[in-house]
C-alpha cells in the first residue's frame, strides 16, 4: 500500500542552506517530491530570526514510523538539537503533516498534525500543493481552511528560493 505524505519543512538558522539540504535528503530517501513555494514568516512562540517554511509531498510504501525515522535522520545530519525547547531557533524541522487520510496518535507522532489548523506557515503551503485535498479530521479542503484563516493570518511572504 502506498500513502501520500505531506511534510512541513522549516528553518531559521542558515535557512536557505538547510532547506536545500533537507530537500536533497528527502529526494535521496523518497525519490520524486513535489514542493510548495517557500514562505518567510516571523518566529512563533519566541523572539528569533524569521523562518523559511514550505511543504513537500511524496508517495511512499513505508510505514509512518519509518517515514518519521527517516525525517529524524535527516534532521540529525543537519544539526537539529533536540535538547532545545519546543519554541526555539532551529537548523531544520521536518514534520509529518499528513500520511494519506490516516488519523493517528502514536508516541511522538500525531497525524494529522494539529499545526495545520493553527499556523498559516503550515496551512498556506499545504493548500498550495493540495488545495482540493480534504483534511482527514474536518473533511474541509485545505483551500477552504486557508480561506477561513487568511483574513487573520500573520505575515507570510513568498520567498524566492530555488530548490
Amino acid at each position: 500500500m502506498s500513502a501520500r505524505v505531506f511534510v512541513g519543512l522549516g528553518s531559521n538558522v542558515d535557512r536557505e542552506t538547510r532547506l536545500r539540504q533537507a530537500v536533497a535528503g528527502l529526494r535521496e530517501r523518497f525519490g520524486e517530491i513535489e514542493l510548495s513555494p517557500v514562505y518567510d514568516s516571523a518566529a512563533v512562540g519566541f523572539d528569533g530570526y524569521d523562518f523559511l517554511n514550505l511543504v513537500a509531498g511524496f508517495d511512499t510504501a513505508l510505514e509512518v514510523e519509518q517515514v518519521a525515522a527517516a525525517f529524524r535522520e535527516i534532521e540529525n545530519l543537519l544539526g537539529r538539537d533536540r535538547g532545545l525547547p519546543k519554541f526555539a531557533s532551529r537548523s531544520i524541522d521536518l514534520d509529518i503533516l499528513t500520511y494519506g487520510d490516516f488519523v493517528l496518535d502514536l508516541p511522538g507522532i500525531r497525524i494529522p498534525r494539529p499545526e495545520i489548523l493553527e499556523n498559516a506557515y503550515v496551512l498556506k503551503p499545504l493548500q498550495d500543493l493540495a488545495p482540493d485535498t480534504p483534511h482527514p479530521e474536518t473533511g474541509e479542503t485545505y483551500a477552504e481552511l486557508w480561506r477561513q484563516m487568511e483574513p487573520t493570518a500573520p505575515r507570510l511572504d513568498l520567498y524566492p528560493l530555488d530548490l
